[in-house]
């Protein structure tokens, strides 16, 4: 009686279930990259020298995926000797990382958990419940198998052993490189709301006209346009149904838009990031056929009078000695330098570099040589630099640089050859305020140049550090290696034993580089110990690897390697110390109300259990 009353509630549950196209065994698993509850990055193809990927859905709260956790444990301390990746995915509408965290952390849940906040990867899957395993074939990126994990567990019931091994007998078939007998098994778990999922037709009634060309306008346009970094340009209708498959691919693994700090963490001036409603806005009218409905086409509209000058006509331009790129060949780094053609001291407001070819100009840094003390005043680039990303370097309001009348301007010119002999000349224009700002401004660089990365290795670690000796106001912060490069992070360890992390950037990206300047300034106190982490990828895994063969040094060249930060402030004066210790005492004070709010509930409900 009570096994037909258990399988008359899975009949009702089946039927009420959302009407998802679900993946099925022999379908394609698309590429993705999320988060886990850790903030790392993980992308799916990027485990492709995997024998098979194992994704088991996840929801906190659900008991059936508690009671699975730990047979999906010893599963995976057997099989990942053997070459076979496990994570899990949380779509859970009522999760969130915080949550996601804390619930792995009272359950010693020690899998990566993949956040998917937009559902779009869930969505992709067809997945209806948590406690539900996908077996990806990394050879085709094919779905082998998806089910439970064993027939151990049922709704309200479980058995001590299980008598059918799904998910071991899937992975000893892939191992040994043999055909998957059961491909398909219905699972049982709590129930995913994907509430998008069943508005297919809604998605194809999405209007390019009104939602989606003005995302692009917004997200996209600065960079896919003529003279800009895109490599198409996005002027109509056509071209952006042409590139759409390409579109979503890049945002389902997060390559565009090109911002790479992690949201968890400190807020930043103007970024780049794209929102998740915008996202499942563009994915789903792309996944809908991109159809062009009713309207106007924005794109088509757009006034395409860029200026060249982003922050508009310099009140200086110098020209970098022009340079003839081979068509081939390594390039050492350039150093050229100039004389400043001014009568008159002046105090710098921003630097915007504009590359005379973008094709062969891999990075500037332009830099300040003040003969009055017989050094370069600062360090190298603390006038500003351009890399892929970055062009124009408006300082902070009210603070800035002095440059000298009999200064001269130096310059590290990276080029790198592409095929064809050009000549490039870069433009550097200055902006310049009319009386001079309240704070000028400085440059800090940490670097190792000790650092050795050993052949083959995956996420080879390395941290380089530095204790400021004087408060500061921190505007801006750069974490920068080369190809090998997979993650950073840059944390302030507080003279009282806090630490906060400043920036992390889970997938560090060479080819994009920008500058995340802090919305607002921060106090930095001195005494604090700021330290980078960087992490490498030296293995065949990373496809921009020059030689995963080779163990890898310090050097200026691309398949060489650095581990650098860059930080730019200024001294922090009285009145910036004493809002400092306002935001700090409402902090505290916050969350002293907090904790006796807690203790409040806390004594309430004891109250009412007695």
């Amino acid at each position: 009686m009570k096994f037909l009353f258990q399988l008359i509630i899975s009949l009702v549950v089946a039927l009420n279930a959302p009407n998802l196209l679900a993946l099925a065994p022999g379908d394609r698993v698309d590429n993705f990259q999320l988060l886990d509850q850790n903030g790392e990055a993980h992308e799916l193809y990027y485990l492709s020298d995997m024998k098979a990927v194992v994704v088991m859905t996840h929801g906190n709260g659900c008991p059936i995926v508690r009671n699975a956790l730990p047979t999906l444990k010893n599963i995976r301390d057997t099989y990942q000797q053997k070459d076979v990746a496990f994570l899990l995915l949380n779509a859970n509408l009522q999760d969130d990382r915080e949550s996601i965290n804390k619930e792995a952390v009272e359950f010693s849940t020690d899998f990566p958990i993949l956040v998917d906040e937009t559902q779009l990867i869930a969505e992709s899957l067809g997945v209806i419940r948590t406690a539900e395993v996908y077996v990806i074939d990394p050879k085709t990126w094919k779905l082998a198998y998806r089910g439970p994990i064993d027939d151990r567990l049922a709704y309200g019931a479980q058995k001590p052993e299980a008598d059918a091994h799904y998910l071991t007998d899937t992975l000893d078939a892939m191992v040994a490189g043999k055909a998957v007998k059961l491909a398909q098994v219905d699972a049982m778990g709590c129930l995913v709301n994907l509430p998008e999922s069943g508005r297919r037709e809604a998605h194809a009634q999405i209007s390019y006209s009104e939602q989606v060309a003005p995302i692009l306008i917004d997200r996209c346009v600065a960079c896919h346009r003529e003279d800009g970094a895109g490599p198409w340009h996005m002027t109509k209708y056509e071209m952006v149904r042409g590139f759409a498959p390409m579109m979503r691919e890049v945002l389902r693994t997060k390559r565009m838009p090109p911002w790479h700090a992690d949201p968890h963490y400190g807020k930043f001036v103007d970024p780049r990031s794209i929102s998740n409603d915008d996202m499942k806005t563009l994915v789903h009218w792309i996944e809908a056929g991109a159809p062009r409905g009713d309207g106007p086409d924005p794109l088509a509209k757009l006034d395409t009078s860029w200026s060249e000058w982003a922050m508009g006509e310099p009140d200086l331009i110098v020209e970098v000695p022009a340079y003839d790129v081979p068509a081939n060949g390594v390039v050492d780094y350039k150093y050229p330098s100039t004389d400043n053609p001014l009568d008159h001291d002046v105090w710098v407001r921003g630097i915007e570099i504009m590359p005379g070819n973008r094709e062969v100009v891999h990075h500037v840094l332009a830099s300040v040589f003040d003969p009055s003390n017989g050094r370069q005043r600062g360090t190298l680039g603390n006038l500003g630099g351009y890399a892929p990303g970055k062009n124009a370097v408006p300082y902070p309001e009210d603070s800035g640089l002095l440059l000298r009348k009999d200064a001269k301007f130096r310059f590290q010119m990276h080029y790198t050859p592409n095929g064809k002999a050009m000549t490039d000349v870069t433009r550097i224009g200055l902006y310049f305020y009319e009386e001079p700002p309240k704070h000028s401004l400085d440059q800090l660089v940490i670097y190792d140049a000790s650092l050795t990365i050993p052949a083959n290795a995956k996420a080879h670690q390395g941290k380089v550090e530095h204790v400021l000796s004087k408060d500061i106001m921190l505007y801006s912060l750069l974490a920068h290696s080369h190809l090998r490069g997979r993650a950073a992070k840059i944390t302030a360890h507080y003279p009282g034993g806090d630490e906060e992390i400043l920036l992390s950037i889970p997938k560090y990206d060479f080819n994009w580089q920008p500058i995340y300047a802090l919305d607002p300034p921060k106090f930095i106190p001195s005494g604090t110990r700021v330290v980078l982490d960087m992490t490498w990828d030296n293995s065949a895994q990373n496809p921009a690897n020059p030689d995963p063969s080779k163990t890898v040094f310090w050097g200026d060249q691309t398949w060489e390697e650095m581990n650098v930060g860059w930080f730019r402030f200024r001294a922090a004066d009285d009145e910036d110390r004493r809002k400092a210790r306002l935001e700090s005492e409402m902090r505290q004070s916050a969350a002293g109300s907090r904790q006796t709010q807690a203790s409040a509930t806390h004594r309430e409900s004891n109250t009412s259990t007695h």
